[in-house]
């Protein structure tokens, strides 16, 4: 037992030194591996160079959550909104449509988790799938603003664009976990990754009610640039030893994760919680009908209250860093649920602007310590060597089920003339349900904090 804790030990260092680029000679200077003959505490040494190693990783890691999350339509959506509402005339229904088939390839995140972990590209499983993905989403950016103004036109040059942007966002949870696994900071680096997440939303709210003032085509300028913007960090921090795979190796890789996955109890209850919780009936799009058309609120304004719930979010974010590590995830899940209940209940009082401000800033707060505890439970569920893969599995499920429940949200009021405020009452009575569900997720995932080792 100790001779493969050993040589465990030795391969985590060698796949952190030529996953970060670094020689021996490198990581010895920096203090992880103290030279022969030097007297003191390598002990501390070695903690300092590792946690060096995991605020790199977290600079990379929280670029690449900048770029392919404020440079999606769904984030700066105000100028796509205001464009389908008042230049194309389109209903709740068809918009909500809109966005959901847009973000087709953010529900089929595996086929992207496949490449990356299975199939490098010029020798690299992550760096050159991220510069990659990148600049081609800056280009398709550029494309969206200058196809006919159309409905189909339009829907699909943001779907190509946002596939672009599903590689790029896989190959960056894949080093989240990656990098959370291997320094056990699952639930530090997914607080981290959903703080820069709410400054994204926190930007992207009054930015996009700036944008929809104005030319689409600066709209679409704007979130090329932010779409590029991780190019020069993952040049500068991400480097790999190139891998050399024959073909056939290639595939019988794939095939072998795909099967890990298949296999894997714990995805599965993690994934199933996901799909569970995001599926209540949602009020997004009705929301946006609701607050222009009855409340008579400017683009301006509602990109402020974007802002204002981003701000609530990242104070969200912070609270979640620092309980993580006293507290198992089975609490801080049902902690998260019940404040995703109470942000929901909050809506029904959503009749003024002043209300606006305050439900919105609760909003961001109590939906940030509802979603981190999720995210932290999918990245400690995914298979080790399939981070990829197991992560955009789940991501799929949240994203697939957070589009469905849209559209019935849509469609309710659309078709059958449920009330705005019904829906809250329903969004929040099928959360509520899901409380019944934690006592019976895997223990291996549940009862340890953020920073102790994993059961195996």
């Amino acid at each position: 037992m100790e001779a493969e804790a050993d040589r465990e030990s030795v391969a985590v260092r060698e796949e952190t030194q030529a996953g970060m680029g670094q020689s021996g000679e490198e990581v010895a200077a920096a203090g992880a591996i103290p030279p022969k003959g030097v007297a003191g505490a390598p002990e501390r040494n070695a903690k300092v160079g590792l946690q060096s190693e995991l605020v790199r990783s977290a600079l990379l890691i929280g670029a690449g959550v900048f770029a392919t999350t404020l440079a999606q339509p769904a984030v700066i959506k105000l100028p796509l909104q205001n464009l389908l509402k008042t230049d194309l005339h389109v209903a709740p229904e068809g918009m909500a449509f809109f966005f959901a088939v847009s973000a087709v390839a953010w529900y089929f995140k595996p086929l992207a988790g496949i490449l990356s972990d299975s199939v490098p590209l010029f020798g690299t499983r992550r760096r050159h799938y991220l510069l990659f993905s990148a600049t081609t989403a800056a280009v398709l950016w550029l494309l969206v603003g200058v196809v006919p103004r159309s409905y189909a036109s339009l829907l699909w040059a943001v779907v190509t664009m946002n596939a672009m942007l599903v590689m790029g966002s896989t190959v960056v949870g894949g080093l989240l976990v990656e990098a959370g696994q291997r320094y056990g900071a699952t639930g530090r680096l997914t607080s981290a990754r959903y703080f820069v997440m709410n400054v994204c939303l926190l930007l992207g709210g009054p930015l996009g009610g700036f944008l929809a003032a104005r030319s689409f085509g600066l709209s679409t300028a704007v979130c090329a640039a932010i779409a590029f913007s991780v190019v020069p960090v993952a040049v500068l921090l991400l480097h790999e030893s190139p891998t050399a795979e024959r073909r056939s190796e290639v595939w019988t890789n794939a095939w072998a994760h795909i099967r890990t996955l298949v296999r894997s109890g714990p995805l599965w209850s993690a994934a199933g919680l996901l799909f569970l919780v995001y599926i209540s009936p949602g009020f997004g799009t009705p929301l946006y009908y609701y607050q222009t058309d009855t409340l008579k609120f400017s683009q301006q304004f509602i990109g402020n209250l974007g802002f204002i719930s981003g701000a609530l979010g990242l104070l969200g974010a912070v609270v979640y860093g620092l309980l993580c590590g006293r507290l198992s995830l089975r609490p801080l899940l049902a902690f998260g649920i019940v404040c995703s209940v109470i942000s929901t209940l909050f809506y029904l009082f959503y009749r003024s602007t002043t209300a606006a401000l305050f439900i919105e800033g609760g909003a961001g707060l109590f939906a940030t310590l509802a979603e981190v505890p999720l995210m932290d439970l999918a990245a400690r569920a995914t298979p080790r060597g399939s981070e990829s893969l197991g992560f955009a599995v789940m991501m799929s499920v949240r994203n697939g089920a957070l589009a469905l429940s849209d559209i019935v949200g849509s469609l309710l009021i659309d078709q059958y003339h449920v009330s705005f405020f019904s829906l809250v009452w329903l969004n929040a009575g099928t959360t509520a349900a899901v409380l019944l569900v934690i006592p019976f997720l895997p223990r291996v995932l549940m009862n340890r904090r953020d920073g102790e080792p994993a059961a195996h």
